[in-house]
């Protein structure tokens, strides 16, 4: 599926106190396939709330190892232990960081959404700064009472940035993908949802989408591509699915060890980096990363990809499930995560880590 927003766009926003109400006039929204275009006037009080965050620095990422900086194909930059006393912080599953890193937006697991600044030392962040909350809204901005209808797991910028753009948030439970415009980094009423494949009906309650992502690249350049964190069928295989032309078209990758799909994120290229985890009792939590070429992302794939890092609780990983990609000053591939700590604050953290992509033509290169 492909969507383009018509240059006239405009989002008006005043602020008043803590609530920050937000008139959105789409002047149109132009999308590729069986549906026209249509124009939208959409008046929507957004609620938000400023917040303090607290950040610890993680200065290496593997335990006993403070001079490695090296795993895999990536090179680890930095990394924050983030926590508020705000009680709705927390359970972050999606994440989506402007063209120029500066600025983030994720989503929880309790249908709240976090805008903020990440602050940067030498390259190597160290907090959030001007940061907001608020609470993702139904069609026709109505407020989202239902646990079921809470659940957002995916983040992907669809056209624009975090100032003035469309998102797509991707839920589980309640399976769905919707079309969020942002302002200012607060994220607006829906203004539709995508047509899924009839066979994500079967999607376990809590196995839904958990990975979305739109291809900046490729053959396929435009176009929406999302993964089940566990569908039901072959232990063997993920099902993931890409749409042409509004139609979902059903595509597997290949489970190596068991691990499920958290996010995925795409570089200019094309590539599609996935995040993945993997959870035992007798082990504890691991985490991997993965990278596909953009060639190999079409209907029918059989996908299996590159290994670019497996870590386990050796190192600084929790519950990690937000993926995002950005360019760095030098032109560098910068990758970003967060965890989602269940809101349990005794046995998990919030994390941000960034990793540079070391193998990347344009890799860092320090002063």
């Amino acid at each position: 599926m492909r969507w383009n927003c018509d240059n006239r766009v405009r989002f008006p926003c005043v602020a008043i106190g803590t609530r920050r109400y937000v008139v959105a006039v789409v002047a149109a929204v132009t999308m590729v396939g069986p549906a026209a275009s249509e124009s939208l006037r959409l008046q929507v009080p957004v609620e938000t709330q400023p917040i303090e965050i607290q950040a610890r620095p993680i200065t290496h990422f593997q335990t006993g190892s403070p001079g490695v900086r090296r795993f895999g194909k990536l090179e680890f930059r930095g990394g924050l232990v983030l926590s508020s006393s705000n009680e709705s912080f927390g359970g972050w599953s999606g994440l989506t960081i402007d063209a120029d890193g500066q600025r983030l937006l994720a989503v929880s697991d309790k249908g709240s959404w976090l805008s903020a600044e990440i602050a940067f030392r030498d390259d190597v962040p160290v907090g959030l700064v001007k940061a907001r909350l608020g609470s993702l809204l139904a069609l026709k901005g109505r407020k989202i009472d239902k646990k079921r209808d809470l659940d957002a797991e995916a983040l992907a910028p669809l056209e624009g940035n975090l100032q003035r753009g469309l998102m797509l948030i991707g839920f589980e439970r309640n399976h769905r993908i919707g079309v969020f415009p942002v302002v200012d980094g607060s994220v607006l009423a829906p203004l539709r949802y995508l047509r899924l494949p009839a066979e994500a009906r079967r999607m376990r309650s809590n196995s839904g989408f958990e990975a979305v992502a739109v291809m900046k690249g490729g053959p396929h350049k435009g176009s929406v591509v999302a993964f089940s964190e566990r569908f039901p069928g072959p232990t063997t295989q993920h099902t993931g699915w890409i749409w042409i032309n509004d139609v979902a078209h059903r595509m597997t990758l290949a489970d190596l060890g068991g691990f499920d799909i958290t996010d995925a994120v795409s570089l200019t290229d094309g590539t599609l980096i996935l995040l993945e985890r993997r959870f035992r009792w007798t082990e504890g939590v691991k985490m991997r990363i993965r990278r596909l070429e953009a060639s190999a992302i079409k209907p029918n794939a059989v996908l299996e990809g590159e290994v670019l890092i497996e870590a386990d609780l050796a190192s600084a990983i929790d519950n990690m499930e937000a993926l995002a990609a950005h360019r760095g000053r030098n032109g560098e591939t910068v990758l970003t995560i967060m965890s989602d700590n269940n809101f349990n604050t005794l046995l998990q953290r919030n994390l941000l880590l960034q990793f540079v992509l070391i193998d990347d033509a344009r890799a860092a290169r320090r002063p």
